[in-house]
C-alpha cells in the first residue's frame, strides 16, 4: 500500500518547513489507511471497549527538509514484537518516488485492556494485517 498525502500549510512552521510531530502524525494517518484497506471498520477497530493500542515509543529522523505543497509516499512495514507488540516502520519518499528516502520513522504499539491497562494478546484480526508483511511500494 502507498499512501500519497500532500504537506498541508497546517504541517508547517513559520518557515514553511513540516513541523516533526506532523509527520508522525501523517505516518499514523498511513497506519489507518492500510488497516482500513486490509478490510478492518476504523470506527469499529478503534473503539473496541476489549482493547487499546497505545504508541509506547516513537522516532523520526529527516533526511532533508519537507515544504509546503510537497507531495510525499509513506510506505510501512509493520512488524511483529510479541503476542502483545508491534512496531512499524515507515520510509518517507518525495511522489513520483525518485528513490530519494526523505524521512524515515518508527512507532511501537502494545495491546492492552482498557479496563485493567494491562497487556494481552493481539487480536487475530490484526495479526493478519501484520503478518501480510510489507504494505507498500517504492
Amino acid at each position: 500500500m502507498k499512501h500519497l498525502r500532500i504537506i498541508h500549510l497546517k504541517d508547517t512552521d513559520a518557515a514553511g518547513v513540516i513541523y516533526f510531530a506532523n509527520l508522525l502524525s501523517i505516518c499514523h494517518e498511513a497506519y489507518e489507511a492500510s488497516i482500513r484497506d486490509y478490510g478492518l471498520e476504523l470506527k469499529q477497530f478503534f473503539s473496541s471497549s476489549q482493547l487499546a493500542l497505545p504508541i509506547t515509543h516513537a522516532e523520526i529522523d529527516f533526511k532533508r527538509p519537507l515544504f509546503c505543497g510537497e507531495q510525499i509516499e509513506i510506505n510501512l512495514e509493520p512488524i511483529l514484537v510479541s503476542e502483545n507488540e508491534f512496531s512499524i516502520n515507515y520510509q518517507v519518499f518525495l511522489s513520483p518516488s525518485n528513490g530519494q528516502e526523505l524521512a524515515i520513522a518508527q512507532t511501537i504499539h502494545v495491546c492492552i485492556n482498557p479496563t485493567t491497562r494491562k497487556r494481552q494478546s493481539l487480536p487475530e484480526s490484526l495479526l493478519g494485517w501484520i503478518k501480510k508483511g510489507k504494505i507498500g511500494v517504492n
